[in-house]
Order: structure tokens, then sequence, then C-alpha cells
């Protein structure tokens, strides 16, 4: 339920401001608004305003319209000709259709400063591991290297990593790294050859994909926390036990521990742990639990006591104002731009079509964020915003970049696009987005 809700709050903010895009410059240019609604069907609140026009909440939450005066939708009285969207000059209707995705992107900006303000904390790009023979072994790299460029471009966290290698995907050629070492500033270059790099990968992880494993503070087997009436805790596990050996075999830290439990699914484990110094034994079995790729494996129910990350590996901004701002611009403007590769790398076969999310996914990722805190939601909802303001800006009959498409036409050739190619470049743009929301769909249930 809190899921739904998450999803239907974000997708009434940034359908509202797309759509209130579109009314304000409407009005400032002229044009009689007769309907604002938030959502489809049959209005289940409503009102008017003093200029005639009526604000609605429909009954099916997934999108919303702004309905203007337009001499191709019903007779206009002559009165107010003027004042009718079909009427206006064609810069005018340009401005009027731009506006909603334009508000999207304004409204990303907005989000982004507010996550910038308070100023942010980010992890560093040490490399923890290379695995023999991949592409981070071929081109050198080693572990305790920070990477601090791909391809000439500067990175300075995980998220600048992940984001620049995921601009590579599905391609072939080379892709260079520059790396240091901790406490010393020479720099050294190394290259890799790509061929299709994880082209058609469904959910493709860039950094696994190069070979290397980011480096994490080391988790000790020392216990946090124990849950009620779990296998460890009927057993007697209690808070900062540190586990030494299962079935014999010693734990080095939390992840071995994982490991070997996960293998032993339902099955009767003997747990050696310490406790205040001294040393204790005790048999337990595992829980076996499902996963959702439908592969079961054990779990005791314990938590890990979680380590600081070393200052010299966090990367710590403070944003004034006005450079909180221009950062935020550019961090939209840098998205914008990622969004359109992506559906490039789409259109070109090099990401698989089963990287297309629909609305199950959206409100699984709205719910997870929320949960997370309020910076990860802003931040969901800005990338979302974006995502809905660039996809609306492609250039496909039915969407607002079609419509800007047959605008820009008009304006070089001095005339309007006849009304019968418009209507069948309308039911080919509907076709091409059905089929999409189909598939993204299909992907979803899929994924369920």
């Amino acid at each position: 339920m809190l899921t739904i809700i998450w999803f239907l709050v974000a997708l009434g903010v940034l359908v509202t401001f797309h759509e209130f895009g579109h009314f304000y410059v409407a009005r400032k240019c002229g044009v009689k608004v007769l309907r604002f609604s938030i959502g489809f069907g049959k209005p289940l609140y409503s009102w008017y305003d003093k200029s005639g026009t009526q604000y609605c909440v429909a009954g099916i939450p997934l999108g919303g319209y702004v309905k203007m005066l337009d001499e191709r939708e019903g007779e206009v009285a002559a009165e107010e000709l003027d004042r009718a969207f079909n009427r206006k000059n064609v810069w005018q209707r340009i401005a009027i259709v731009a506006a909603g995705p334009v508000a999207n992107l304004i409204l990303a900006v907005l989000l982004f400063w507010i996550m910038l303000l308070p100023g942010t904390t980010d992890i560093a790009p040490v490399i923890g591991k290379v695995e023999p023979g991949s592409l981070a072994f071929q081109a050198g790299l080693e572990a305790n290297q920070e990477i601090i460029a791909v391809d000439g471009q500067a990175v300075a966290t995980w998220q600048d990593l992940n984001r620049q290698l995921l601009k590579r995907l599905g391609e072939s050629g080379t892709i260079s790294f520059t790396v240091k070492y901790a406490n010393s500033n020479l720099q050294y270059e190394s290259e890799a050859q790509l061929d299709k790099w994880l082209q058609g990968v469904e959910e493709p992880d860039p950094v696994a994909g190069l070979g290397i494993s980011l480096w994490r503070p080391t988790f000790e087997a020392i216990i946090a926390e124990v849950m009620d009436d779990s296998p460890a805790g009927q057993a007697g596990l209690a808070a900062g036990d540190r586990i030494v050996a299962i079935d014999g075999e010693l734990i080095g830290d939390w992840a071995e521990l994982v490991k070997i439990v996960q293998a032993r699914p339902g099955q009767r484990i003997m747990v050696e742990y310490e406790r205040r110094r001294e040393i204790y034994t005790v048999p337990l079995t595992t829980r076996a639990v499902t996963t959702e790729t439908g592969a079961q494996v054990g779990q005791i129910g314990i938590m890990p006591v979680r380590p600081e990350w070393p200052r010299e590996m966090l990367r710590q901004q403070e944003y004034s104002i006005s450079a909180g701002f221009v950062k935020a611009v550019h961090k939209t403007w840098d998205t914008s731009g990622f969004v359109l590769l992506s559906v490039k790398k789409l259109i070109l076969g090099e990401i698989s079509t089963k990287n297309l999310s629909g609305p199950i996914t959206i409100a699984k990722v709205a719910g997870a964020s929320a949960k997370a805190g309020a910076n990860y939601y802003i931040g969901f909802l800005a990338l979302l915003s974006i995502s809905l303001g660039v996809f609306n800006l492609l250039p496909i009959p039915v969407l607002d970049g079609g419509h800007l498409f047959y605008y820009f036409i008009e304006v070089v050739k001095g005339s309007p696009v006849s009304e019968k190619i418009q209507a069948a470049g309308y039911q080919i743009g509907l076709v091409l987005v059905a089929g999409l929301m189909i598939l993204a769909l299909y992907n979803d249930v899929m994924r369920l």
C-alpha cells in the first residue's frame, strides 16, 4: 500500500508540473484553457476559477492533460477566436507545447538543488579486487588504485564511475582509465578493448562487468542484531557475539559467513562463536529461503555490525546557494544527455529492450526510495522528471516532441503540415508508444 501511495505521489507531482507548464504559457499567450486535469476519466473532484477554467482530479491517476480552446475540436464563438490555440502564431504554439517538458526539467533542477544544499558525502572509487582475465585485468588496473578518470572524464565518486561506464554499454573500441595510488600525486594511464560490451545483458552492472569490485571496509563477523524467532536466536546467539567458524571452517569476515550459510539451506550446522573472550559451540538448523530467481539459500537471522568508512575514502562537498544551483543545472543537463544516449542505444540494439521499465518497476523504486529516506526519494523524483521531460521531447507524433516537429516544419516551409499527414503520423506514433508501453509492462510482469 505504501509503495502505491509513494508512486501516486510521484506521478501526481510530475504530471502536475508538466501540465502546469503547458497551462501557464498558454495563459501568457492569451489562449483560453478549458480544463486542467490531473488523471484521466470521470472527474472525482473539480472546481472553476474566474476565467472559466475547470480544474479536476480524475479517477485514472496515470497522467493528465490541459484542454485548450481549439477550432479543430469544436465550434468556437466568433468573439473568442483570438483565444483559440490554433489561431496563435507558430512560435507561440511551440512555446506552449515545449513548456510541459521544460517544466519537468526545471523541477529536476529544483529537486537536485534541494539535495545539494545540505552538502554531499560520497565514496571514492577505489578498487578492492580485480578479477583475473577481466577487462580491468587487461588494462593493468590493481587493487587499492583510485580511478580518477574514464575516457578523459573525471570521476570522483562511485556514482560518477558508474555513470561514465554506463555510457559505454554495448560499444566496441578503446576505453581508457586514469588511476592513482593513495598518498601519491602520480597518475597512470591504461586502456582496454571493448567488444559489444555487455550488449543485450539485462540489468547490466558496469562495475562488475569491468571485472572489479570497489573497496569496502571489512565487515567482521560480529553480530549487531538477532532476528526474533530466528535459528540464531533459538540457538542462543546474541548481539556482540563474533562468529569464529562454521562446521570447523574458519570465518574471516561477514562475506565468508554469508557465503557458507547460504550454501546450506535447511541444513544442520555447528556454529563456533566468541563471547567475552570465551569460545562456545552450538548446533542450529538454517532456514531455507527462496530468492527472486527461484534458488534456495540458507539464513540464520542475524545482522552485522557495520563498520565506518575511513575519512580518506569519503568525498565531501559543500555548496553555496549559487554554486548548488549551478551544480543542479549541470547535473540535470548531464542526466538528460545520458537519457538521450540510452534511447539511442536502445534503438541501435546496444542496450537490451529488457531494460525498459513500466509502472510496476517505477512503483517499486518509488516505494524503496521513500523507505530509504527523503534524499533518496527526492533524487528518484528528479531522475523520473528528467526522463519524462526528455521522453516527451522525442519527435514522435502524439508526444509533445511530435507536435514540435510539425511546428518546426511549418516554420521552415511557411505553412502548416497538412491535416492528413499529421493524422497519419499520429496513428504511427500511437502504435509506437503503445508498443513501448506494452513491452515495458511485459518486462515488469516478467520481473515479478
